[in-house]
């Protein structure tokens, strides 16, 4: 079921008093019970990009439309030098030696090549982007000549105004290296080069929403809920360079859940829901049965703790709460920056630069809180509604501001949201 994952409701907003500290190796302990031996954000963070590096998704070639946001998987060469032929950057007259120069045709862009050079002495009138004729030595601008029966006058710098071919780029030079997110100015450059596809390492991404009280389409009620999880995950998997290919709804069925999670066929797997430790949430054993390893089993934050991050030989898998809040929260702490490494993105998706924190934020003695805030000024604003299971807060903030345990005040981490 999973839908009570964070039950305790504005809880995260302080917590109870007690004995608590963080041990070498990331793990908070003491008496907060409820998830006391969980990891702390920063090193759950860190155990998803370091699993993400070592299992790296296949490049595979995809078309130029479906490319961008996606990461190069492989280094991108040109496959001809740029420009590819000597080609006029001003409308005006192409000339040959010094002048006056006689003028013997007209050159458009588009045009076919016709063979015929110019001799010393010789010009002709050339739109931008056309080639220049073999013999050119540069462009003539119309505003800097005159031109009287025929003949063209003016005065030229050796070399200016054409675009020789490969100055720009050499035929086989390296242009986009393995691990670029490609965005759109990437996308025209390999089109320029005559790449019709790229090599995008896109890791995919199967999600199972799991409830027996999740509905798909209607108006909540009666103990229906609306599912707010599985319109949210594209976004998200696109945005952090995944490829969701598909989603699935299940029931609180451990056998479904099993066959379902075993037959996926995806890079990760991301479960919804049944990430927690009530009776109807089967995850932790259906990773036993599958004979997983787990690396994250809780998280130090609020909200969203209950997370899980496991592996198979086949999968990744991926247990996001089934509180919407709580689940893009877990997103962004264990399935984006996943997904990133797997791409091979330098650098996690969202990252931007501290800020300072307005509206009186307290942080938690054990637990790193995300508050949603809006950027303004250079500064974080609250924007409140940030319970585990709304989605109103996120829908209204540009980032997260992440408080660490015992914050002191200081400039925050801020996480950007999709």
């Amino acid at each position: 079921m999973g839908r009570n994952g964070d039950i305790r409701g504005d809880a995260h907003r302080g917590g109870a008093p007690g004995t608590h500290g963080t041990s070498e190796d990331g793990r908070t302990h003491g008496t907060h019970a409820d998830h006391g031996s969980h990891l702390s954000w920063a090193r759950a963070r860190a155990e998803a990009v370091a699993l993400g590096g070592l299992r790296g998704a296949e490049p595979r070639e995809t078309p130029l439309e479906r490319s961008l946001g996606g990461v190069l998987g492989a280094d991108v060469r040109a496959l001809v030098g740029l420009p590819a032929f000597d080609a006029s950057a001003m409308d005006g007259f192409a000339v040959a030696g010094p002048g006056p120069w006689r003028l013997v045709g007209r050159r458009l862009a588009g045009a076919p090549a016709d063979g015929a050079g110019l001799r010393p002495g010789e010009a002709v009138e050339i739109a931008t982007g056309a080639r220049v004729p073999k013999g050119s030595e540069s462009v003539l601008p119309y505003e800097r000549s005159v031109v009287r029966g025929g003949v063209v006058e003016g005065r030229v710098e050796r070399g200016r105004h054409v675009r020789w071919a490969g100055e720009e780029t050499a035929p086989g030079e390296t242009v986009l290296t393995r691990g670029t997110v490609i965005g759109p100015a990437a996308l025209g450059l390999a089109a320029s080069l005559g790449h019709a596809t790229l090599p995008v390492a896109r890791p995919r991404v199967a999600a199972l929403v799991t409830g027996d009280e999740v509905a798909t389409e209607g108006l909540p009620g009666d103990g229906r809920v609306r599912d707010a999880i599985g319109p949210l995950l594209p976004g998200v998997v696109d945005w952090a360079g995944g490829a969701l290919v598909s989603v699935r709804h299940l029931g609180d069925d451990r056998s479904a859940l099993r066959e379902a999670a075993q037959g996926a066929d995806a890079d990760v797997v991301a479960v919804c829901g049944s990430s927690s430790r009530g009776p109807a949430d089967h995850f932790r054993a259906v990773l036993d049965d599958l004979g997983a390893t787990v690396v994250v089993d809780g998280v130090a934050c609020r909200p969203g703790h209950p997370q899980l991050l496991a592996y198979t030989d086949g999968a990744v898998f991926v247990g996001l709460p089934g509180n919407p809040g709580a689940a893009l929260v877990a997103a962004v702490t264990l399935l984006a920056p996943l997904l990133r490494a797997m791409a091979g993105a330098a650098e996690p998706r969202g990252s931007l630069p501290a800020a300072v924190l307005d509206g009186g934020v307290e942080s938690h003695p054990v637990d790193t809180r995300l508050v949603a805030v809006r950027l303004v000024g250079g500064r974080a604003v609250p924007v409140g509604h940030d319970r585990p299971g709304s989605l109103r807060g996120a829908a209204l903030a540009d980032a997260y501001a992440v408080v660490p345990p015992a914050w002191d005040g200081t400039e925050v981490e801020l996480v950007g949201l999709p």
